[in-house]
């Protein structure tokens, strides 16, 4: 149960901080959204604050921010609908019902003017036009906070300048490309809490940790020990000791630490390990953990270069994926990550931490490729409608993100097969 939970929680606040991304940025472009979603399919839990319907869907596999203009409206009016208006008390419709006639609803009666509808204009003139109940041709202005009710639904009209295509090219990808610089920004602050809680690993060779019953214990390495020499030779940094050790499995060395103002001669043999990364190749182990220091400031630099670290392997290994240097057995769909996520959690807070931090810098990049129906694809039709000056035709590009999608949707349904087989076939 506590795998289960951590899965959920690391996947829901990946998607959670992606999404309020693009919500934070368009709300503050003057874009009216309309619903804030965790995950796709049935609702499980929805609140209304403010224009926003905020929900819980059933898959937890994204989440999106719908916004007025991007979508065909839910509900529309045409010419010959018969509604009921209600109006405000500067009289401009606040409210449109879509009803044939003044009937009981839900046991209520619905009071309003009726109109048999003629003309219509919800995005610019903001007006309506039709027969009233004397047979009248009558015209009245439009509220720009007027809804309109359909049964139990109820829509928020959007002026064309609420509208997502109605604002600046900088806007809208200020918006789109959000939702990937928050991931970012969170891996940040978990890199950076990581190392102000925990300590910036130092690249001295000094000792941290001592694991009981190592060949450093046995040697009577102590935690704070400065590895100065190994065989006489000088250890510079943490990884040049590293690197000695490594290649010098089951050799007898004898180290020179000092340990505050005392200089000792240590022998120690490293274990004889076999290295998963180098095909099973023999290296040195001795037990010891890298030291590490607090410091505010080393924090913020050591959680920048975290995420720049893994912001390059990413990129790297997306490169391989390009040039066939990696197949598609190296990548992980959703059944993968939730086997890593859990894996992550059994390990331990900081692990698990850890690993969020790194899927979250996974998200953002992936979500900045230049492919149709991710952020990415966006940004790109934005800067091709920059460069030719008008934006391409709506429907090109709703079948290119279309298609694009699609093309997702059987990546990941191959690299979900190859999690199965490896996870619970060992294939």
């Amino acid at each position: 149960m506590q795998t289960v939970i951590s899965i959920i929680l690391v996947i829901g606040v990946l998607i959670f901080v992606h999404e309020l991304g693009h919500l934070i940025v368009a709300k503050r472009s003057g874009i009216l959204c309309r619903e804030f979603a965790i995950g796709f399919g049935p609702k499980l839990f929805s609140v209304r604050k403010g224009e926003t319907l905020y929900t819980i869907r059933l898959l937890p596999l994204g989440g999106y921010v719908r916004m007025a203009g991007e979508d065909p409206e839910m509900i529309q009016i045409k010419t010959g609908h018969d509604v009921l208006l209600q109006f405000d008390s500067l009289d401009q419709v606040s409210k449109i019902i879509l009803n044939k006639s003044n009937r009981q609803q839900e046991n209520r009666l619905i009071e309003g003017e009726p109109l048999n509808v003629q003309r219509i204009d919800l995005d610019h003139d903001l007006f309506i036009e039709g027969y009233n109940a004397a047979d009248e041709l009558v015209r009245y202005p439009i509220s720009r906070k007027a809804v309109i009710v359909q049964g139990n639904q109820e829509l928020l009209i959007a002026p064309y300048d609420r509208q997502f295509n109605s604002k600046s090219i900088g806007k809208r990808a200020a918006t789109i490309f959000a939702g990937p610089l928050a991931n970012f920004l969170l891996a940040l602050i978990i890199f950076i809490g990581l190392a102000l809680s925990l300590g910036v690993p130092s690249d001295q060779p000094i000792v941290g940790d001592v694991l009981p019953g190592s060949a450093a214990e046995e040697a009577g390495l102590m935690p704070g020990d400065r590895i100065v020499a190994v065989d006489q030779k000088v250890m510079d940094n943490w990884n040049e000791l590293v690197q000695t050790i490594m290649i010098n499995p089951g050799r007898e060395l004898t180290l020179h630490v000092e340990r505050g103002d005392s200089q000792l001669e240590l022998v120690v043999t490293p274990d004889s390990r076999e290295d998963n990364m180098r095909s099973g190749e023999k290296i040195g182990f001795i037990g010891v953990h890298q030291h590490f220091e607090h410091s505010i400031l080393g924090s913020f630099v050591y959680g920048f270069r975290l995420m720049l670290e893994v912001s390059t392997l990413i990129f790297t290994s997306i490169g391989m994926l390009i040039t066939g240097a990696l197949g598609l057995d190296a990548l992980a769909g959703p059944v993968g990550i939730f086997d890593f996520t859990s894996q992550a959690a059994a390990a331990g807070l900081p692990m698990l931490m850890q690993w969020t931090a790194a899927l979250s810098v996974n998200l953002a990049i992936l979500n900045l490729l230049p492919i149709p129906a991710l952020d990415g694809g966006r940004l790109l039709f934005l800067l091709i409608e920059a460069v030719r000056g008008r934006p391409l035709d709506p429907q090109k590009e709703g079948l290119a993100h279309f298609i694009g999608f699609a093309l997702l949707m059987l990546l990941i349904l191959v690299v979900t097969w190859n999690d199965i087989q490896r996870i619970f076939f060992n294939q």
